[in-house]
Protein backbone atom coordinates (compact mmCIF):
# COMPACT_ATOMS: atom_id res chain seq x y z
CA UNK A 1 0.00 0.00 0.00
CA UNK A 2 1.30 3.31 -1.05
CA UNK A 3 1.89 5.96 1.63
CA UNK A 4 -0.35 8.88 2.08
CA UNK A 5 0.54 12.11 3.08
CA UNK A 6 -2.46 13.32 5.34
CA UNK A 7 -2.25 17.32 4.22
CA UNK A 8 -4.94 18.65 5.94
CA UNK A 9 -4.46 17.62 9.52
CA UNK A 10 -5.64 19.40 13.02
CA UNK A 11 -2.92 22.07 12.49
CA UNK A 12 -4.02 23.24 9.25
CA UNK A 13 -7.85 23.30 10.44
CA UNK A 14 -6.73 24.93 13.45
CA UNK A 15 -5.53 27.77 11.57
CA UNK A 16 -8.55 27.81 8.69
CA UNK A 17 -9.87 31.58 8.61
CA UNK A 18 -13.44 31.68 7.36
CA UNK A 19 -14.04 33.78 4.13
CA UNK A 20 -16.14 37.22 5.06
CA UNK A 21 -19.96 36.52 4.65
CA UNK A 22 -20.58 38.52 1.46
CA UNK A 23 -17.38 36.64 0.04
CA UNK A 24 -19.15 33.57 0.68
CA UNK A 25 -22.12 34.47 -0.61
CA UNK A 26 -20.64 35.71 -3.99
CA UNK A 27 -21.97 39.54 -3.32
CA UNK A 28 -18.74 40.83 -2.71
CA UNK A 29 -15.47 41.17 -4.12
CA UNK A 30 -12.85 42.39 -1.26
CA UNK A 31 -9.86 42.51 -3.46
CA UNK A 32 -11.35 45.03 -5.92
CA UNK A 33 -13.24 46.72 -2.95
CA UNK A 34 -9.76 47.27 -1.25
CA UNK A 35 -8.30 49.03 -4.02
CA UNK A 36 -11.26 51.41 -4.08
CA UNK A 37 -11.45 52.60 -1.05
CA UNK A 38 -7.88 52.97 -0.77
CA UNK A 39 -6.95 56.84 0.49
CA UNK A 40 -3.53 57.91 0.22
CA UNK A 41 -1.72 59.27 3.18
CA UNK A 42 -1.69 62.37 3.00
CA UNK A 43 -5.21 63.02 2.83
CA UNK A 44 -6.27 61.42 6.17
CA UNK A 45 -9.94 61.25 6.72
CA UNK A 46 -10.83 62.81 3.41
CA UNK A 47 -13.66 61.13 1.70
CA UNK A 48 -13.39 58.88 -1.56
CA UNK A 49 -16.59 58.72 -3.09
CA UNK A 50 -17.72 56.22 -5.60
CA UNK A 51 -20.61 55.64 -8.23
CA UNK A 52 -22.21 52.15 -7.40
CA UNK A 53 -24.04 50.82 -10.13
CA UNK A 54 -26.17 47.58 -9.69
CA UNK A 55 -28.89 45.95 -11.59
CA UNK A 56 -31.87 43.84 -10.56
CA UNK A 57 -34.36 42.21 -12.43
CA UNK A 58 -36.80 44.94 -12.11
CA UNK A 59 -34.79 47.80 -11.95
CA UNK A 60 -31.56 50.03 -11.90
CA UNK A 61 -30.04 51.02 -8.61
CA UNK A 62 -27.51 54.20 -8.42
CA UNK A 63 -25.75 55.33 -5.62
CA UNK A 64 -22.99 57.98 -4.95
CA UNK A 65 -20.99 56.58 -1.47
CA UNK A 66 -17.93 56.75 0.53
CA UNK A 67 -16.59 54.05 2.85
CA UNK A 68 -16.04 54.02 7.11
CA UNK A 69 -14.68 52.46 9.47
CA UNK A 70 -18.65 51.72 10.66
CA UNK A 71 -19.42 50.98 6.70
CA UNK A 72 -20.55 52.59 3.30
CA UNK A 73 -22.15 56.20 4.04
CA UNK A 74 -24.59 57.04 0.63
CA UNK A 75 -25.25 60.39 -0.29
CA UNK A 76 -27.74 60.05 -2.88
CA UNK A 77 -29.35 57.70 -4.77
CA UNK A 78 -31.43 57.33 -7.58
CA UNK A 79 -33.52 53.70 -8.86
CA UNK A 80 -35.25 53.90 -12.62
CA UNK A 81 -38.39 52.78 -10.61
CA UNK A 82 -38.54 57.06 -9.95
CA UNK A 83 -38.59 57.35 -13.88
CA UNK A 84 -42.26 57.29 -14.18
CA UNK A 85 -42.60 60.61 -12.22
CA UNK A 86 -40.37 62.15 -15.02
CA UNK A 87 -42.69 60.72 -18.12
CA UNK A 88 -40.53 57.27 -18.46
CA UNK A 89 -42.75 54.97 -17.22
CA UNK A 90 -41.96 51.96 -18.74
CA UNK A 91 -38.63 49.90 -19.67
CA UNK A 92 -37.16 50.59 -16.27
CA UNK A 93 -34.03 48.39 -16.88
CA UNK A 94 -32.51 48.67 -20.40
CA UNK A 95 -29.81 50.86 -21.59
CA UNK A 96 -31.63 54.14 -21.85
CA UNK A 97 -33.02 53.27 -18.14
CA UNK A 98 -29.61 53.05 -17.00
CA UNK A 99 -28.63 56.17 -18.45
CA UNK A 100 -31.30 58.23 -17.19
CA UNK A 101 -30.72 57.07 -13.76
CA UNK A 102 -27.19 58.08 -13.64
CA UNK A 103 -28.17 60.96 -14.63
CA UNK A 104 -30.35 61.46 -12.18
CA UNK A 105 -28.15 60.57 -9.10
CA UNK A 106 -25.15 63.24 -11.11
CA UNK A 107 -27.89 66.10 -10.80
CA UNK A 108 -29.37 64.93 -7.61
CA UNK A 109 -25.29 64.66 -5.99
CA UNK A 110 -24.22 67.98 -7.56
CA UNK A 111 -27.60 69.82 -5.70
CA UNK A 112 -26.85 68.30 -2.49
CA UNK A 113 -23.26 69.83 -2.25
CA UNK A 114 -24.84 73.01 -4.21
CA UNK A 115 -23.22 72.36 -7.40
CA UNK A 116 -25.96 72.20 -10.28
CA UNK A 117 -26.04 75.55 -10.85
CA UNK A 118 -22.15 76.00 -11.61
CA UNK A 119 -21.76 72.83 -13.08
CA UNK A 120 -24.28 72.24 -16.03
CA UNK A 121 -22.78 69.17 -17.66
CA UNK A 122 -23.37 68.25 -21.14
CA UNK A 123 -25.74 70.22 -22.69
CA UNK A 124 -26.43 68.45 -25.98
CA UNK A 125 -26.40 63.90 -25.62
CA UNK A 126 -24.83 63.32 -29.02
CA UNK A 127 -23.21 60.51 -27.47
CA UNK A 128 -19.78 62.24 -27.95
CA UNK A 129 -17.27 61.74 -25.06
CA UNK A 130 -17.51 64.51 -22.22
CA UNK A 131 -15.50 64.85 -19.68
CA UNK A 132 -16.27 67.78 -17.12
CA UNK A 133 -13.01 68.68 -15.93
CA UNK A 134 -11.64 69.30 -19.27
CA UNK A 135 -14.09 71.74 -19.35
CA UNK A 136 -13.63 73.36 -16.33
CA UNK A 137 -10.16 73.62 -16.45
CA UNK A 138 -10.19 77.60 -15.93
CA UNK A 139 -12.16 77.09 -13.18
CA UNK A 140 -11.25 78.06 -9.71
CA UNK A 141 -12.79 74.93 -8.03
CA UNK A 142 -12.22 71.55 -9.20
CA UNK A 143 -15.61 68.79 -10.32
CA UNK A 144 -16.85 66.54 -7.76
CA UNK A 145 -14.82 63.15 -8.46
CA UNK A 146 -16.14 59.54 -7.96
CA UNK A 147 -14.90 56.41 -8.93
CA UNK A 148 -16.91 53.71 -10.80
CA UNK A 149 -18.15 50.65 -8.45
CA UNK A 150 -19.57 47.29 -10.98
CA UNK A 151 -19.30 45.37 -7.89
CA UNK A 152 -19.03 41.95 -9.07
CA UNK A 153 -20.65 42.41 -12.79
CA UNK A 154 -19.00 41.66 -15.99
CA UNK A 155 -17.75 44.64 -17.67
CA UNK A 156 -17.87 43.77 -21.50
CA UNK A 157 -18.29 46.46 -24.56
CA UNK A 158 -21.93 47.99 -24.34
CA UNK A 159 -22.89 46.48 -21.02
CA UNK A 160 -25.69 48.83 -19.79
CA UNK A 161 -23.14 49.72 -16.18
CA UNK A 162 -21.84 51.99 -19.34
CA UNK A 163 -24.60 53.52 -19.95
CA UNK A 164 -25.27 54.37 -16.04
CA UNK A 165 -21.15 56.14 -16.45
CA UNK A 166 -22.22 57.68 -19.25
CA UNK A 167 -25.50 59.46 -18.16
CA UNK A 168 -23.55 60.59 -14.53
CA UNK A 169 -20.81 62.19 -16.39
CA UNK A 170 -23.14 63.92 -19.17
CA UNK A 171 -24.63 64.68 -15.73
CA UNK A 172 -21.78 66.64 -14.37
CA UNK A 173 -19.79 63.78 -12.17
CA UNK A 174 -15.77 63.86 -12.89
CA UNK A 175 -15.93 59.92 -13.49
CA UNK A 176 -12.73 59.03 -15.10
CA UNK A 177 -13.43 56.78 -18.09
CA UNK A 178 -12.42 56.50 -21.34
CA UNK A 179 -15.01 55.39 -24.73
CA UNK A 180 -13.83 51.81 -25.86
CA UNK A 181 -15.71 50.09 -23.81
CA UNK A 182 -19.18 52.29 -24.90
CA UNK A 183 -21.25 51.41 -27.49
CA UNK A 184 -20.25 52.23 -31.27
CA UNK A 185 -16.40 51.75 -30.23
CA UNK A 186 -14.65 49.59 -32.32
CA UNK A 187 -11.18 48.58 -31.62
CA UNK A 188 -7.99 49.54 -34.68
CA UNK A 189 -8.00 46.57 -37.07
CA UNK A 190 -4.16 47.08 -37.97
CA UNK A 191 -1.19 47.66 -35.57
CA UNK A 192 -0.83 51.34 -35.30
CA UNK A 193 -3.71 52.59 -36.98
CA UNK A 194 -6.93 54.23 -34.52
CA UNK A 195 -9.19 52.96 -33.02
CA UNK A 196 -13.09 54.17 -33.96
CA UNK A 197 -16.00 55.62 -31.92
CA UNK A 198 -19.47 56.23 -33.52
CA UNK A 199 -21.08 58.64 -31.47
CA UNK A 200 -24.22 58.18 -33.43
CA UNK A 201 -25.02 54.63 -32.51
CA UNK A 202 -24.31 55.62 -28.56
CA UNK A 203 -26.82 57.98 -29.09
CA UNK A 204 -29.64 55.29 -30.22
CA UNK A 205 -28.93 53.43 -27.02
CA UNK A 206 -29.03 56.30 -25.44
CA UNK A 207 -32.19 57.21 -26.54
CA UNK A 208 -33.72 53.79 -26.52
CA UNK A 209 -33.66 53.27 -30.79
CA UNK A 210 -32.79 49.48 -30.58
CA UNK A 211 -36.10 49.24 -28.21
CA UNK A 212 -38.23 50.90 -30.69
CA UNK A 213 -36.94 49.27 -33.79
CA UNK A 214 -37.57 46.14 -32.23
CA UNK A 215 -40.75 47.36 -31.54
CA UNK A 216 -41.43 48.34 -35.17
CA UNK A 217 -40.26 44.90 -36.30
CA UNK A 218 -42.00 42.73 -33.88
CA UNK A 219 -45.55 44.72 -34.82
CA UNK A 220 -44.96 43.51 -38.30
CA UNK A 221 -44.04 40.31 -37.88
CA UNK A 222 -45.81 39.04 -34.96
CA UNK A 223 -48.64 40.85 -33.36
CA UNK A 224 -49.15 38.49 -30.72
CA UNK A 225 -45.94 38.32 -29.11
CA UNK A 226 -46.00 42.11 -29.77
CA UNK A 227 -48.71 42.96 -27.58
CA UNK A 228 -47.27 40.57 -24.91
CA UNK A 229 -44.02 41.28 -24.96
CA UNK A 230 -44.57 45.35 -25.07
CA UNK A 231 -47.68 45.56 -22.98
CA UNK A 232 -46.86 47.75 -20.67
CA UNK A 233 -45.82 50.05 -23.52
CA UNK A 234 -49.16 49.58 -25.27
CA UNK A 235 -50.98 50.50 -21.76
CA UNK A 236 -49.24 53.46 -21.49
CA UNK A 237 -49.95 54.94 -24.93
CA UNK A 238 -46.37 54.35 -26.03
CA UNK A 239 -45.69 53.51 -29.59
CA UNK A 240 -42.65 53.10 -31.84
CA UNK A 241 -42.84 56.47 -32.86
CA UNK A 242 -42.86 57.65 -28.88
CA UNK A 243 -39.83 55.97 -27.72
CA UNK A 244 -37.37 58.50 -28.44
CA UNK A 245 -39.51 61.71 -27.28
CA UNK A 246 -40.43 60.22 -23.96
CA UNK A 247 -36.82 59.66 -22.79
CA UNK A 248 -35.90 63.39 -24.37
CA UNK A 249 -38.75 64.64 -22.16
CA UNK A 250 -37.33 62.62 -19.53
CA UNK A 251 -33.85 63.86 -19.67
CA UNK A 252 -35.43 67.53 -19.76
CA UNK A 253 -37.08 67.55 -16.78
CA UNK A 254 -34.30 65.45 -14.63
CA UNK A 255 -32.43 68.25 -15.28
CA UNK A 256 -35.39 70.48 -13.78
CA UNK A 257 -36.23 69.35 -10.69
CA UNK A 258 -33.39 66.17 -9.71
CA UNK A 259 -35.18 66.42 -5.84
CA UNK A 260 -36.25 62.53 -4.41
CA UNK A 261 -39.89 62.94 -3.51
CA UNK A 262 -41.01 59.97 -1.07
CA UNK A 263 -44.70 58.27 -2.30
CA UNK A 264 -47.46 59.58 -0.21
CA UNK A 265 -48.07 56.78 2.48
CA UNK A 266 -51.63 55.12 2.15
CA UNK A 267 -53.51 55.00 5.44
CA UNK A 268 -54.75 51.96 5.63
CA UNK A 269 -55.45 50.36 8.42
CA UNK A 270 -56.19 46.45 9.34
CA UNK A 271 -58.72 44.38 11.11
CA UNK A 272 -58.10 40.28 12.35
CA UNK A 273 -60.32 37.82 12.70
CA UNK A 274 -59.32 34.69 13.35
CA UNK A 275 -57.46 34.14 10.45
CA UNK A 276 -58.99 36.49 8.07
CA UNK A 277 -57.83 40.29 8.11
CA UNK A 278 -59.48 42.47 6.57
CA UNK A 279 -57.95 45.75 5.45
CA UNK A 280 -59.49 49.32 5.53
CA UNK A 281 -59.65 49.62 1.13
CA UNK A 282 -62.22 46.02 1.38
CA UNK A 283 -58.93 44.09 0.77
CA UNK A 284 -58.90 40.30 2.76
CA UNK A 285 -56.42 38.15 3.46
CA UNK A 286 -55.56 35.47 5.20
CA UNK A 287 -52.97 34.91 7.67
CA UNK A 288 -52.83 32.12 10.57
CA UNK A 289 -52.51 33.21 13.90
CA UNK A 290 -49.46 32.00 15.97
CA UNK A 291 -50.50 29.22 18.12
CA UNK A 292 -49.43 29.15 22.10
CA UNK A 293 -46.99 26.82 23.36
CA UNK A 294 -50.27 24.69 25.05
CA UNK A 295 -51.79 25.12 21.87
CA UNK A 296 -49.29 23.36 20.07
CA UNK A 297 -48.61 20.67 22.41
CA UNK A 298 -52.49 20.02 22.37
CA UNK A 299 -52.35 19.72 18.97
CA UNK A 300 -49.71 17.37 19.06
CA UNK A 301 -51.72 15.08 21.16
CA UNK A 302 -54.69 14.97 19.05
CA UNK A 303 -52.61 13.69 15.94
CA UNK A 304 -50.57 11.35 18.65
CA UNK A 305 -54.29 10.25 19.97
CA UNK A 306 -55.89 9.84 16.29
CA UNK A 307 -52.91 7.82 15.08
CA UNK A 308 -53.07 5.48 17.77
CA UNK A 309 -56.78 4.95 17.18
CA UNK A 310 -56.30 4.45 13.17
CA UNK A 311 -53.65 1.90 14.33
CA UNK A 312 -56.20 -0.07 17.05
CA UNK A 313 -58.41 0.11 14.06
CA UNK A 314 -56.17 -1.70 11.61
CA UNK A 315 -55.07 -4.56 14.15
CA UNK A 316 -58.68 -5.07 15.09
CA UNK A 317 -59.85 -5.62 11.16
Amino acid sequence: MAFVKVLKNKSYYKRYQVQKRRRRQGKTDFTARRKMIRQDKNKYNNKKYRLIVRFTNRKVICQVAYATIAGDKIVAQATSTELGRYGIPVGWKNYAAAYATGLLVARRTLKRFGQDDKIKGKAELDGEEFHVEEEMEDEEFKPFKCILDVGIRRTCVGARVWGALKGAADGGLHVPHSAKNFPGYKKAEEKGADPEYNAEEHKDKIFGDSVSEYMKMLQEEDPTKYEAHFAKFIAAGIDSEKVEDMYTEGHKKIREDPDFKPAAKKSITWERKGNKVTSSDGKDVVRSMKLSLKQRRQKVAMKIKAAQAKMIAGDED
